[in-house]
């Protein structure tokens, strides 16, 4: 179970630092997490398991997936920000064979992203996955978006 915590330096090392994590998740998603029918049910559900934690001021905390439920940062079973829960969806999505997902950064300049989320190839459509979200496919309303396949 691994918690990457490091001072900020830049937005490569953070994206780096969400691949490694997601790899690290799958076996636990794999033989721990339950199954769903669809990205909208998975969604509804990860909700419920989930709380918005800010990370400690001038640290980019990401969590794996066994981390965020089993041995917590903030001591609460769940609890992460934006990236941490987009390493809990790439993670979940990977056990389900949903592979075509983005990552979004959105923020109010070009600059320095403030947000981060998903996005996801279902069938024919894309959906936006972003779980400080209250209902699945709705998304804030930012001025800049940058899409990374990932």
């Amino acid at each position: 179970m691994a918690v990457l915590k490091v001072p900020y330096t830049n937005l490569k090392a953070v994206l780096n630092g969400i691949r490694t994590q997601v790899i690290d998740s799958y076996s636990y998603c794999q033989n721990r997490m339950p199954r769903f029918d669809s990205p909208e049910q998975m969604f509804k559900n990860l909700k419920l398991l989930i709380t918005y934690k800010s990370d400690p001021s001038g640290t980019e905390l990401l969590q794996s997936v066994p981390t965020l439920f089993e041995n917590n940062y903030h001591g609460i079973r769940g609890a992460g920000d934006c990236d941490c829960f987009v390493i809990l969806w790439l993670a979940m999505c990977k056990v389900h064979g949903w592979n075509d997902n983005n990552i979004v950064l959105a923020g109010r300049n070009k600059i320095n992203p403030v947000h981060i989320y998903c996005t996801i190839k279902y069938g024919n459509e894309i959906f936006n996955a972003d779980l400080t979200q209250p209902y699945f496919n709705t998304i804030r309303n930012y001025k800049f978006l940058q899409h990374i396949p990932i």
